[in-house]
């Protein structure tokens, strides 16, 4: 049965917008946690969730509370299923459930355009190891077939549309069938997602961090974040995913950012035991289930599949793109400025969909190079040696600069050996740079230094590091080529 791929979240006090990481600029490898732990918990959970059956009784009930949507009824000439489950998220406007406060503090006022604000197709693998995220721009230039106007409840012809108007002119259902049209992919699940679930989401999660490189400040989303890492509540998040006038990319760049912050989601929920836990997991499927309108097929033996599934996730488990984009100025008369698919590049990236496979390209394992994101030439590097073998950090800075990092070739020592694991001090503004310095320094830990600027500082404390030689990825930084999770960085 399929099941859908929607974020869970558990309960605490948001922080404010701002605040920074807690020891990010401590310079300090963050303790590790010994594996035989994480096993232990990992099976007494697996126990909890499937031998006893308690996680099943926690959520089993909470059907009753979800608001239901039909958006397949009467669908007709839909496209074939395939492998593994497609989950249309789509995130509208409707903001009545919140108070005048609320709508003041988080800039949230005038009327509901009763359309949908973000629209992603999910994709959750077969093998339940793979979710893959694709953003359907919302201003992207389609024909709506014909359908019943649900305000008039006259039949209306196919037409020349923006895609989010769909929702706006025949609800659910005609947002299903536009999105099917246009992709070919076939829509598993729906979930309607409004300003009021998303906060919620968020700050059952305790917040979510976000990366920025620069100040971001827009006076029509109320969003004001300063450069580095912040956590974000609810309503602060509902801002950041919603803010349009940052730069010139206006609903595409506001895509990217929403990909940034849902990648922080799945880090958040999978490094904080929520899904571990049958309590935390119980407050995230009550919180989703009860405050989302779905499909009648998705509820909470769905949720608990999805747990199930998502155990084994990390941010590197899932991978975002945007359709590519041949026009995002495509002017249509009476509609104006619309956003015109790459018709064949967009077939290629729903093919991989119908078809079950990654849209990112993996690094391949092996002793080759290096597949990185940032030419080394563009890396300044600076080594300090941190054992008692004398000449290791000078090995170091040649063998780098040899493989064509920009080392200072002036290595030092640490103020005392650290015996351990070698590690990288980046500035989060860098950290494409820095994973491509990881990459030549197998087992290398990467520690977060706000404000340390564009250099890497690399602390080896591993007497036998090695180097290994790297090549720049053809397709790193082309416009919307896929990335996994872990690679989505600071913005």
């Amino acid at each position: 049965m399929p099941v859908s791929a929607q974020s869970p979240r558990p309960s605490g006090a948001a922080p404010r917008t701002g605040r920074r990481r807690g020891g990010a600029g401590s310079g300090r490898p963050p303790a590790r946690r010994p594996r035989w732990g994480l096993r232990i918990a990992t099976g007494t959970s697996a126990l909890l969730l499937t031998a006893s059956g308690v996680g099943h009784a926690m959520v089993t009930g909470l059907n009753a509370d979800v608001r239901r949507v039909d958006p397949f009824h009467g669908l007709t000439d839909r496209p074939e299923g395939g492998d593994g489950a497609n989950i249309l998220v789509v995130g509208t406007d409707r903001r009545d459930q919140l108070s005048e406060k609320m709508k003041d503090k988080y800039n949230l006022g005038g009327s509901a355009c009763d359309c949908t604000d973000t629209m992603m197709l999910v994709h959750l693998s077969s093998d339940r190891k793979r979710a893959s995220v694709v953003s359907l721009p919302r201003d992207t230039y389609t024909k709506l077939p014909a359908h019943k106007d649900r305000t008039t409840g006259k039949r209306r012809g196919p037409r020349a549309a923006k895609l989010n108007s769909a929702y706006t002119l025949g609800g659910p259902g005609l947002t299903v069938r536009a999105v099917e049209k246009l992709t070919q992919v076939r829509v598993d699940h729906y979930l309607e997602v409004d300003f009021t679930s998303f906060m919620s989401t968020v700050d059952v999660l305790g917040g979510v961090e976000v990366c920025t490189r620069k100040p971001l400040k827009d006076s029509y989303s109320g969003l004001d974040l300063p450069k580095g890492t912040s956590r974000l509540n609810g309503g602060e998040a509902l801002q950041y995913v919603r803010a349009r006038h940052l730069d010139g990319d206006s609903d595409l760049g506001r895509m990217k950012r929403q990909q940034r912050f849902l990648a922080s989601v799945i880090s958040r929920a999978t490094d904080s035991g929520v899904l571990m836990n049958p309590v935390k997991f119980n407050r995230v499927a009550s919180t989703l289930l009860g405050s989302v309108r779905a499909d009648h097929g998705f509820g909470s033996d769905q949720m608990m599949a999805l747990g199930q599934a998502m155990r084994g996730f990390t941010p590197a488990s899932s991978e975002f793109a945007s359709v590519p984009v041949g026009d995002p100025g495509h002017q249509v008369p009476g509609l104006g400025s619309t956003v015109k698919w790459d018709r064949e590049k967009a077939d290629k990236l729903f093919t991989a969909l119908r078809e079950d496979r990654p849209l990112a390209v993996r690094k391949p394992k092996g002793k080759g190079p290096a597949r990185v994101e940032v030419a080394p030439r563009d890396i300044r590097v600076k080594i300090e040696n941190g054992t008692d073998e004398k000449g290791l950090g000078s090995r170091l800075d040649k063998e780098l600069h040899k493989t064509g990092f920009a080392t200072d070739g002036a290595p030092g020592n640490a103020d005392k050996a650290r015996p351990g694991r070698t590690t990288i001090t980046y500035d989060p503004e860098w950290d494409r740079s820095a994973r491509s310095l990881a990459a030549a320094l197998p087992g290398a830990d990467l520690v977060k230094e706000e404000g340390q600027g564009p250099q890497m500082h690399v602390t080896v404390a591993d007497p036998d590091q090695q180097v290994r030689p790297v090549r720049v990825n053809a397709l790193a930084g082309k416009e919307g080529s896929p990335v996994t999770g872990d690679k989505v960085g600071c913005g």
